[in-house]
């Protein structure tokens, strides 16, 4: 029986996201040979496992707030929340219809069934990253892990629409340039309900011989398919239980210092967990000057972290700003960086990704931009960076 078949037990549903995950080129044999339909794939799939981003979302936005407590509406929280699920589904569905549509470009069989369960089934990592939104300041986590999808599209693609291998670069490219679109839109749409508006929407540009333009984002065809073969290699050592472990936290807690810019460290934490041949450790450390505060964080995301090769092939370039606040995401010495910061309530976000491994995050209240800056800078990137090389 298929697991996401009306009757399907709920744990056939776990089996599958994990098989999935962790075992994705064998099931999606598996998958390919399943009797499915459009109705059955959403119903007792994709609808329960979009409830996580948006439950979890809500959570963290309104209920749980910021490391420092800064808190979104209920009632905006609660309408993007809805928004955002349905439009989800929606965006999964429209993409089933796309992949399918673009089967005869790529040699491949149309087949709307097959298509669908590629859309939905290649969208589990990203449903079930959606947990870190419970945490907004490591919400950065549930992008990189989302990618993971793209990876899983790569592999199912030739065995579900019976494209020749050779050509399932080029139609994950095309696909992924798709998703991408979507996926803005659906940002597009939340942040306008939620009242914070949204500028500088570009259309999607024509396909390059190494590079896909859209807007003022692209996409390097090049690092894109060389990131899919170290997220192979990943995959084969998840599967296998041999993942790499992650830093012991000890070591980590070494790279915090004990004062950053006249901020003097208050608590420090650290953690550490795995399962599947997937680990990860984190340290954080408090640090306090007054009033002000600042939360600095650095996390190994261990065999996850070949996750993080698949950011470096979008090449993101974009900054919003309205009413005091900013967002800007963008690459500084080559790291891909993401900042957010709100004159009002001098409340602001800052993160690095650290040799496609580790990310180091502060998040500050009373705290300047450039004080969030210094601590991140603080960590020595650098050092981390020949850490994750050793």
């Amino acid at each position: 029986m298929s697991a996401v078949e009306p009757g399907a037990a709920t744990s056939g549903l776990v089996e599958r996201v994990k098989s999935i995950l962790l075992k994705p080129s064998p099931t999606w044999d598996q998958i390919e040979a399943e009797p499915a339909t459009t109705a059955g794939l959403f119903k007792n799939y994709a609808a329960i496992l979009a409830l996580i981003p948006a439950i979890c979302g809500l959570i963290g936005g309104s209920l749980i707030g910021g490391a420092f407590g800064i808190k979104m509406p209920i009632l905006f929280g609660l309408v993007s929340a809805v928004m955002g699920y349905v439009l989800n589904l929606v965006m999964v569905f429209v993409l089933g219809l796309i992949i399918d549509g673009l089967a005869p470009s790529f040699d491949g069989q149309k087949n709307q069934v097959q298509a669908m369960k590629l859309a939905v089934y290649s969208s589990t990592a990203g449903w079930i990253a959606g947990v870190f939104a419970l945490l907004p300041i490591i919400g950065v986590l549930a992008i990189l892990a989302s990618l993971y999808g793209i990876y899983l599209l790569y592999l199912g693609l030739p065995k579900l629409m019976k494209s020749p291998p050779e050509k399932a670069f080029g139609y994950t490219a095309v696909t992924v340039i798709v998703a991408i679109i979507l996926s803005f839109l659906i940002t597009a749409a939340t942040t306008l309900v939620g009242g914070l508006g949204l500028a500088g929407m570009g259309a999607a540009g024509a396909l390059s011989s190494n590079t896909v333009q859209i807007g003022d984002k692209s996409v390097d065809l090049g690092k894109l398919e060389e990131a899919s073969k170290q997220m192979e290699a990943a995959a084969k050592q998840m599967e296998s239980g041999e993942g790499p472990e992650a830093i012991q936290p000890d070591v980590l807690k070494a790279y915090l210092p004990e004062a950053i810019a006249g901020y003097a460290r208050t608590d420090l934490t650290t953690g550490s967990g795995g399962a599947a041949g997937m680990s990860g450790s984190q340290a954080e450390g408090v640090y306090t000057k007054g009033d002000a505060k600042i939360r600095l964080s650095v996390t190994d995301l261990g065999a996850a972290g070949a996750l993080a090769g698949m950011a470096s092939a979008f090449n993101m370039q974009s900054s919003s700003e309205s009413n005091g606040k900013y967002e800007k995401v963008g690459k500084v010495d080559g790291r891909m960086t993401q900042e957010s910061y709100d004159s009002a309530t001098r409340h602001g976000q800052y993160s690095v990704l650290v040799g496609d491994r580790f990310m180091v995050a502060a998040e500050g209240e009373g705290a300047s931009i450039d004080e969030l800056k210094l601590a991140v800078a603080a960590i020595g990137p650098a050092k981390l960076e020949a850490l994750s090389k050793g």
